[in-house]
């Protein structure tokens, strides 16, 4: 062998070396493109008001909105954390009675994320801060929620569920906990 094919034979070597230690970085890059840490001032204000974690906040919102603040649910309900009006009249009374917001205030990130952010503090208080069955409240109701705990088959504790029948519920409580480990996984590791 030639000394100029050794030279390109270490240097494919080296290049592929080289690759092989950057595919776990690019992957951890591309990665936290899909699972973005947007208005992180705005999350971090209310995760620490509601002495909640973060990364919760983040997972609901990838969930629900994909971090579309424009985003509206065939049932009405708006913004990043995917509100409802009911819902946001029920807060409204709760934290910001005296404030003069409309349903509309829901399209401002920081309306939606503080509304939202307390909304999901309130599902993990009324759940034991089990976070499956907190994202079924959120996401069902908790009239539903309380319906299945009172059955055996569906309850782990008085406060929390083993199963989520409903398909769509059961997706749903899939993607916020599979959207939480990855924000942990990338973001605290």
């Amino acid at each position: 062998m030639t000394k100029s094919r050794r030279y390109l034979v270490l240097l494919f070597f080296l290049i592929a070396l080289t690759g092989i230690f950057a595919v776990p970085g690019l992957v951890r890059k591309l990665k936290k493109i899909s699972y973005p840490m947007k208005y992180y001032q705005t999350v971090e204000h209310y995760a620490e008001e509601y002495e909640m974690d973060p990364m919760m906040i983040y997972a609901v919102i990838r969930t629900e909105s994909g971090f579309d603040e424009k985003a509206q649910s065939d049932v009405g309900a708006r913004g990043l954390m995917q509100i409802t009006e009911e819902t946001f009249a029920w807060i409204k009374l709760k934290i910001a009675s005296d404030e003069p917001l409309e349903f509309d205030d829901l399209w401002d990130p920081e309306v939606n994320i503080r509304f939202g952010s307390y909304y999901l503090d309130c599902c993990l208080e009324r759940y034991a801060g089990d976070l499956a069955t907190a994202c079924a409240g959120y996401h069902s109701g908790w009239g539903t929620v309380d319906r299945l705990l009172e059955d055996p088959a569906y309850a782990a504790t008085e406060k929390t569920l083993a199963e989520f029948p409903y398909p769509q519920m059961a997706r749903y409580v899939q993607k916020v906990s599979d959207a939480y480990q990855e924000y942990v996984q990338l973001y605290r590791s």
